[in-house]
């Protein structure tokens, strides 16, 4: 998945609606003043099955949900154009993403993150590389996760949050991994020892989605 298309506080206590599974209420937050902060996401469910979340677990009932990586500063060589976001688009493919991230139990707004970045919500977007549609699937990967067709939205979408999805289990919940594998493959994460591997690109692609996941958890869709 590697060089695809260029185009494009810690925080208190929250609740949500237990409807969305376990990452809807994922909260992942960089330290302003430094790009060397974690973020460790913890989560329980009380007994009127209300789940919390919070990065400082006051409560011996929180368990560790996800593992955050250290961000990577984005260096000013790579920083990327970012895309021109289709707008009409994004909202049409709303009721896609939400059915996608029910059915691989992801936050929508990460599809949301993960999609303006690859793709701008361009249905058909290709890139030099080859990757192709929303959330710019090589062909191979495309095939391997039912997308027959993919500039289909509704199968491009399903393909690539399932891919996520594996991803997030394989690196152990850890976001940043599983960002940095979609970005530049499974194996350059694991050849540079399981860590961000030192490509230009995927180090400006992780906080790129990052940050545009922080954003997208605010906004109503």
């Amino acid at each position: 998945m590697f060089s695809r298309r260029r185009n494009h506080s810690y925080f208190a206590r929250e609740k949500f609606p237990k409807v969305w599974l376990p990452l809807l209420g994922l909260l992942v937050s960089f330290c302003a003043a430094s790009n060397e902060a974690r973020a460790d996401i913890y989560s329980f469910t009380d007994a009127n099955g209300t789940q919390s979340f919070s990065n400082v677990p006051t409560d011996e009932r929180y368990v560790l949900m996800l593992r955050t990586d250290e961000p990577t500063e984005q260096p000013a060589s790579v920083v990327r154009k970012i895309h021109e976001i289709n707008r009409s688009q994004q909202k049409t493919l709303v009721p896609e993403i939400n059915r996608a991230a029910f059915t691989y139990h992801l936050d929508p707004a990460l599809l949301h993150a993960v999609i303006a970045t690859e793709s701008g919500y361009e249905v058909n977007a290709v890139s030099n590389k080859g990757a192709l549609g929303l959330m710019q699937l090589m062909p191979e990967t495309a095939r391997l996760y039912g997308a027959t067709d993919p500039f289909n939205p509704a199968q491009n979408i399903q393909a690539g949050a399932q891919y996520l999805n594996i991803l997030l289990k394989r690196f152990g919940n850890n976001l940043s991994l599983a960002l940095a594998a979609y970005n530049s493959g499974e194996s350059n994460v694991v050849k540079y020892g399981v860590r961000i591997p030192p490509f230009p690109e995927t180090r400006a692609y992780v906080p790129k989605v990052m940050g545009l996941y922080r954003k997208y958890q605010r906004q109503v869709w």
